[in-house]
């Protein structure tokens, strides 16, 4: 059964993977920078959407990267940050996305002179507001903060700490971002341990700009229950592809404790991950019976939606089915209660059998 582009908005979808900095809607970004005097390339939200996707999908780090920077600058202040968190949340309910995490670095919206706490609280407002819109606009939708700390910096016992002060009101869990590559899990062995000790929900960034040796760490040092992205498990994988695979201990382990992969398809082309759709690592992790799930990283910066994704699977011969069991995983993965979960899958469970 192929599904139609409004059949596929109307399916609940689960998101776990989305950077609060990476999908702000073009027309905002030209709006706050305006606001603050921030030099933009373009002040065309069309125009200025195209820019950012083509860096992001250039090759060049450097150029991927100038969105965040324009970004990050008009999130400084209390009131932008409600502003662009209440606009995700009302933009993924309106793409039938019924629960989603949104994470970000507090560390890096500290320029205007707000707090480490106030940032938490701010965006926290925001999703609020955002879940309160999106009601008025016929659409149910929860959305939770996960909080980041950037890998290469040294905040991250700092941030681990914050995380754990918010644990359930403001934060559900913990994730390292920033570049991967040259800054493994274990440099924030701390926060780690504090986190693990603490029992807070940890995800890592791991598998996409560096190999499954750092998906390794993720899952040992690190504790993490899923992988942020984690494509390039793959590797740790002989034969992968063919009848004949055989796992190694870091692959075995993630598939036999069924650790959520955060797989952004789009994104993982842009970042080079994945050599393409059609050749992305995906397929043959769903094969292999990997816990993977649909995402979307960087909808501004990659131009893209949950629904996209889906649609972009649905070419490379994803079925409704492997939609379904893809959402299941995902919301049996989210950081939530276990009856709380189980109330979600019961939902795509009914919305999928309507279909």
């Amino acid at each position: 059964m192929t599904l139609t582009h409004d059949q596929i908005v109307a399916l609940p979808k689960v998101l776990l993977h989305d950077h609060l900095d990476g999908g702000l809607r073009p027309a905002t970004v030209i709006e706050l920078a305006a606001e603050i005097g921030h030099e933009l390339p373009s002040t065309d939200p069309a125009e200025l959407q195209r820019i950012f996707t083509e860096n992001a999908n250039s090759g060049d780090l450097v150029r991927y990267l100038e969105a965040f920077a324009h970004t990050t600058a008009v999130m400084q202040s209390e009131a932008n940050l409600r502003r662009v968190a209440r606009e995700a949340v009302v933009d993924l309910a309106r793409d039938g996305v019924i629960y989603a995490e949104l994470r970000y670095a507090p560390e890096q919206h500290l320029a205007g002179g707000l707090s480490l706490q106030q940032v938490v609280e701010a965006v926290q407002a925001g999703i609020e507001d955002g879940i309160a819109a999106a009601a008025e606009e016929g659409f149910g939708i929860r959305a939770a903060a996960l909080l980041c700390a950037m890998r290469h910096l040294d905040r991250s016992l700092e941030i681990a700490q914050l995380a754990l002060d918010n644990r359930g009101e403001n934060c559900v869990g913990f994730d390292i971002a920033g570049p991967e590559l040259g800054f493994p899990p274990s440099q924030h062995r701390e926060a780690f341990q504090l986190l693990r000790e603490a029992l807070v929900p940890v995800t890592i960034h791991a598998g996409e700009a560096d190999g499954a040796a750092s998906c390794g760490e993720a899952l040992g040092l690190g504790s993490a229950r899923r992988l942020g992205h984690g494509v390039r498990i793959w590797e740790d994988i002989a034969d992968f592809g063919t009848d004949d695979a055989v796992l190694g201990v870091i692959a075995q382990d993630a598939l036999d404790r069924q650790i959520a992969l955060e797989c952004s398809p789009t994104s993982n082309v842009h970042t080079a991950a994945a050599r393409s759709i059609a050749e992305h690592p995906i397929h043959g992790l769903r094969d292999l019976g990997f816990a993977v799930t649909i995402n979307t990283d960087n909808r501004l910066v990659s131009n893209v939606s949950v629904s996209g994704e889906f649609e972009a699977l649905q070419g490379a011969g994803w079925t409704r089915e492997d939609f379904l069991e893809a959402t299941l995983t995902a919301a049996w993965s989210a950081f939530l209660p276990y009856d709380e979960r189980g109330d979600l899958a019961e939902t795509i469970l009914e919305a999928y059998e309507a279909l």
